[in-house]
């Protein structure tokens, strides 16, 4: 066992504890947030070569080694307070935090057991930052607390991040950036390069990526996941952004734009009248760049991106079946893409592989490029990963040499060279405007469990996947019933 999954295990096992307590899995890994950052500051005040004060004296770490019961609670809860005032990285990491560990003596246990004993500044960057990559996992794995819709599969995002072969002269962009997947893989396929020279390496800390996440739970985790992995410095501005994407263009352009928005295909708002009464209404994005309103935020956040990039800037955005087939508004956004963008890659995901279960997706690859007169999509090459595949979470997760033989296929840079096979078509932008409704749901490959009982999953996965969707069907339902019981107050 490598010494980041001891350090995980150790952790983590506190969690459990914890739950008796009304401790979830979220506020779990946040309070970990908050008290690693101040024992790493710790750590460097109190360091023998360039001491640095992180924070200030009153919020130090020792304050709270210093006390005990009530106090410690009291003692705890002024320090965040003082902290989610600070500028910066500091700031945001601290951002509205609250202590949700109301029992003096297991967050002494916390502070002295599990953390102070650590010295994570020694840690290797690898270490602390692989340690905290587990613990996201780990917290993502709990579909009852919702974390999962913030983590995408690591083995995607790696062989996502493979196809589009980020470098220095990038500037890299996730405007739903979740706990900073996207952005730290980006970060770790540039650092390693020999050949990047001292400035290019500064600016790797400071505008190489940047993020935008709504959630401030999911932001704070985002912000820490970088400052573990090296990417930002603890007293220096923050590379994330709380804030909907979706409600303006800043006028900010990036090169690379990696995405996989948040599940789910309507904007909504909860709105409390004078009356006490609740009501949830959908929210149509307007803005004058978009080529069309919608409530749709699948269909929103295509269109902000498209925005974003700038000129022969690429995207890689993880979108759901929907966006592929859905009339109106869908197939308005399909069209214009096809014509105003390079749209040349689909990879057709299987189910299974996201925390959410049960959810069907693709990720769309595309360019964007100068004013035409002409489409600039000439061909779109689909690769379906989908058909006769079979993994879950648990049982048979998605690994990298899964994705393997598309990225043999996608010839990162050499498009011209691409040959069709089995599983990777192409199709002429005539053949897919001529489609009914431009629909790009496009599948050729047998399905073998179709046809011959023979060719089924394991009954282990089978299993595993019934529960997958009875799970996500639970979820579904009570989304419906909440907006059922929302619609009966009022």
């Amino acid at each position: 066992m490598s010494d980041s999954s001891v350090l995980v295990n150790k952790l983590w096992s506190f969690c459990h504890v914890l739950r008796d307590d009304g401790v979830g899995t979220l506020d779990y890994t946040e309070q970990l947030t908050y008290l690693l950052f101040l024992k790493m500051a710790h750590e460097r005040e109190t360091s023998k070569l360039n001491p640095e004060r992180i924070v200030p004296g009153d919020c130090s770490w020792q304050v709270l080694l210093d006390s005990d019961g009530e106090n410690l609670e009291k003692s705890y809860r002024e320090i965040l307070e003082k902290l989610s005032k600070q500028p910066g990285t500091l700031g945001l990491i601290f951002r509205k935090a609250q202590n949700k560990i109301q029992d003096p003596a297991k967050l002494k246990r916390l502070i002295v057991d599990l953390i102070d004993r650590e010295n994570w500044s020694a840690t290797g960057v690898d270490i602390k930052g692989d340690a905290y990559e587990g613990l996201l996992a780990k917290g993502a794995e709990d579909i009852k607390s919702g974390a999962g819709q913030y983590f995408t599969p690591r083995a995607l995002i790696e062989g996502i991040v493979k196809a589009v072969n980020p470098t220095i002269e990038d500037k890299v962009h996730d405007p739903a950036c979740g706990t900073g997947g996207f952005l730290l893989k980006a970060y770790e396929h540039v650092v390693d390069d020999k050949n990047i020279s001292p400035e290019q390496r500064e600016y790797l800390r400071e505008g190489f990526v940047s993020g935008v996440e709504l959630v401030d739970s999911t932001a704070r985790l985002a912000a820490m996941n970088m400052l573990l992995h090296g990417m930002t410095k603890p007293n220096g501005e923050s590379a994330i952004e709380v804030k909907d994407a979706l409600t303006s263009d800043t006028g900010e352009r990036y090169t690379l734009v990696l995405a996989n928005p948040p599940f789910g295909t309507k904007s909504s708002v909860k709105m409390i009248g004078v009356d006490g009464k609740e009501s949830q209404s959908n929210l149509e994005i307007v803005r004058e760049d978009f080529w069309v309103t919608t409530s749709n935020k699948q269909l929103n956040f295509i269109q902000h991106i498209k925005t974003i990039l700038d000129i022969n800037g690429r995207a890689a955005v993880v979108l759901p079946d929907n966006v592929l087939f859905e009339s109106g508004a869908g197939e308005a956004v399909r069209r214009r893409l096809m014509t105003d963008f390079d749209v040349h890659t689909l990879l057709r995901l299987p189910t299974g592989i996201f925390y959410a279960g049960a959810v069907k997706a693709n990720v769309i690859f595309f360019d964007k490029k100068p004013a035409s007169e002409k489409p600039w999509t000439t061909k779109l090459w689909i690769y379906d990963l989908r058909t006769n595949k079979h993994f879950t979470q648990k049982v048979s997760p998605l690994k990298q040499s899964d994705l393997e033989d598309f990225l043999k296929a996608y010839k990162t840079g050499k498009f011209q060279d691409r040959i069709e096979s089995e599983r990777f078509k192409s199709f002429t932008y005539e053949e897919l405007m001529s489609r009914d409704k431009a629909n790009l749901d496009i599948v050729w490959i047998k399905d073998d469990s179709l046809e011959d009982a023979d060719d089924l999953p394991s009954p282990e996965i089978i299993a595993q996947e019934i529960i997958d969707n009875l799970e996500s069907a639970i979820l579904n339902f009570n989304e419906i019933l909440e907006a059922l019981e929302t619609k009966e107050k009022n």
